[in-house]
């Protein structure tokens, strides 16, 4: 579990139990809304998330067929810095210097919303660029460049990467190793204990202990997509793969069997315990649970994953606004993935309830999309900064008209 999400779930954790976060872990404190810069979605301290729950609420509203403001994009785009990265929040008005902390993850999910919601390419594609640079010599990245490799930062930037159209395989290091070898070096080998599974990183002695987290976010980074995955069309029956030469698809459903099995024995994951906390009872960890989510609708387990889709509209209610954008964006992502109403889950409007978490979409469509549902009509319901859907649809289709016949239509950009 990375940082980030340890500190949104201890603040998560606190505010629904009741009781503080340990000293030694706190997670940022809440700021007033006055201090905090327009255009940011949340209202609490940025300073660890900020990059964070704003592209995940932009890949959250993207396919809903909510259009972010321009305030958000701009405030977005311009937490990057010269070279293409970015951090995990900064004041925008200094410069980026040699005591900026670049931060992958936050990198390649801006990345990300950037290319989902089809604006400041440009942007998105130097991201891309700085994120090629920093490669680690087995093949992956970690938090920080330079730092070790880890299975959560290499999927991320997997994703990023393949967004922007980098084929994955030529992303390599000088003696051939490609991030697919080095989240293939942490799979846990089928027939062992937690086989398929796969570590967050390596222990001290090379050991490597399973970690759903890294296990779900392996899966979308081994099938080269990105968190706004969505369902993959093809059903398929989860199983473990035994070999030592493996494809990075058959990794990634082994990843998948693990999951699966997980899962089957109760519909969600539990947070692992804090420094000092082993003995208290084991708390539900509602973010991992929907990524999984993700991961099992991505690699063709759908159906391995409605129990847990049950459960996260029965319980998730209140973690999902104690926790702000981020966690609201993931039970949209999974609702989504799974065919589930993200408009209506288990009697909350998580669309509306991340649109009200920042400044007011450009548009909206009503009703929600899903795999297997009808698609939406349009309406706008604030400014006028941003084209309806039906709108562009309308647009598009007099343009095909007069020139469709003179023209190959071109291929719109990848939808997730």
């Amino acid at each position: 579990m990375t940082v980030r999400r340890s500190a949104a779930a201890l603040a998560t954790t606190a505010v629904l139990l009741g009781a503080a976060a340990p000293a030694a872990v706190a997670a940022p404190s809440p700021s007033p809304s006055a201090e905090l810069p327009a255009g940011l979605y949340g209202t609490t301290d940025p300073t660890y998330d900020g990059v964070w729950r704003q592209s995940l609420a932009f890949l959250a509203q993207k396919i809903e067929f909510v259009t972010p403001s321009t305030q958000a994009v701009d405030w977005l785009a311009g937490q990057q810095c010269d070279s293409g990265a970015f951090t995990s929040y900064r004041d925008a008005s200094k410069p980026c210097d040699s005591s900026t902390v670049m931060d992958t993850n936050a990198t390649a999910v801006a990345v990300q919303a950037l290319v989902e919601i089809n604006q400041r390419r440009e942007e998105a594609n130097n991201g891309a660029d700085w994120l090629k640079s920093v490669q680690n010599p087995d093949g992956g990245w970690g938090y920080n460049p330079g730092s070790p490799s880890d299975a959560n930062s290499t999927s991320i930037v997997i994703g990023a990467l393949a967004r922007t159209g980098v084929p994955i395989n030529e992303v390599s290091t000088p003696d051939g190793k490609t991030p697919y070898t080095a989240l293939q070096s942490l799979a846990i080998a089928c027939g062992e204990k937690d086989g398929g599974a796969f570590a967050y990183q390596p222990g001290k002695k090379g050991e490597l202990a399973a970690n759903p987290d890294a296990t779900a976010a392996s899966v979308l980074g081994l099938m080269g997509k990105g968190i706004a995955a969505g369902t993959s069309n093809a059903v398929k029956d989860p199983s473990c793969t035994k070999g030592d030469d493996l494809s990075p698809e058959q990794s990634a459903q082994n990843g998948a069997s693990f999951l699966a099995d997980t899962l089957k024995k109760k519909p969600y994951l539990e947070q692992a315990p804090m420094p000092g906390a082993e003995d208290t009872a084991p708390q539900p960890d509602y973010g991992n649970t929907a990524d999984a989510v993700v991961a099992l609708a991505a690699s063709g387990h759908t159906d391995k994953a409605e129990a847990s889709v049950d459960w996260l509209e029965k319980n998730a209610a209140a973690w999902s606004k104690a926790g702000g954008p981020a966690a609201t964006a993931q039970l949209i992502l999974a609702a989504h993935a799974t065919g589930a109403d993200a408009r209506g889950f288990g009697g909350v409007d998580l669309v509306k309830q991340l649109n009200g978490m920042g400044p007011s979409p450009a548009a909206t469509a009503q009703p929600s999309p899903t795999p297997t549902g009808p698609q939406p009509s349009s309406g706008t319901d604030s400014d006028d900064s941003g084209l309806s859907l039906g709108w562009l649809i309308g647009i598009g289709l007099l343009a095909g008209t007069g020139i469709g016949f003179l023209l190959s239509m071109r291929r719109k950009k990848q939808q997730p």
